[in-house]
């Protein structure tokens, strides 16, 4: 199988290269994009998907509730939606835009395009991509911060906007899109 090709982005996601995964993972800081997908149900609790044992950067530890990189001449939305099919087999559904920002660690550096939705369905859970998946309330979330439960990523997302709730980025967003940005 051939190794997956990265876009290389600038910190206001445009592209300016291309690096392979093992690359980009392997402490170059190549800054790449991903998105971040936070899905919570109507009972503001948020889920979390459980990362896979086999996967090559935090195992074993819950993630938002879908993540991944953006693939070459594809969009932030279309990565989100293609990601939530391949992680939790979700065909439809209503992205919200929250932010974007560089997340960096000890072994990479990513720009995070991050979203939520609300979804009371079922969920087809992807053995390949993640071991365990469920609700959380937000002080569940809360009282588990630095245990080494979640991804640093995670943690990040969490103490930047998801601590709101889902109350609060609701707001946030329609205060966002009562304000569009400029398309000059």
């Amino acid at each position: 199988m051939q190794e997956e090709i990265f876009p290389l982005v600038d910190e206001t996601g445009n592209v300016i290269g291309q690096a392979s995964r093992s690359v980009c993972h392997n402490g170059s800081k190549l800054l790449h994009p991903v998105i971040h997908l936070h899905i919570y149900n109507s009972d503001g609790e948020l889920f979390l998907q459980k990362r896979s044992a086999t996967k090559d950067v935090q195992p074993n530890r819950w993630d938002s509730s879908v993540a991944g990189h953006i693939d070459l001449n594809e969009t932030p939305e279309q990565a989100a939606i293609r990601e939530a099919l391949e992680e939790l087999g979700l065909s439809v559904i209503e992205l919200c835009f929250v932010t974007k920002y560089v997340i960096e660690t000890d072994t990479e550096r990513e720009l995070s395009y991050c979203f939520y939705t609300i979804y009371d369905g079922d969920f087809i859970l992807n053995p390949e991509e993640l071991d365990d998946g469920r609700f959380w309330s937000i002080e569940e979330i809360q009282s588990n911060l630095c245990k080494d439960s979640f991804t640093t990523n995670f943690e990040l997302d969490f103490n930047n906007f998801l601590y709101k709730g889902l109350n609060g980025l609701m707001q946030a967003t329609l205060v966002l899109s009562a304000y569009p940005r400029n398309q000059g």
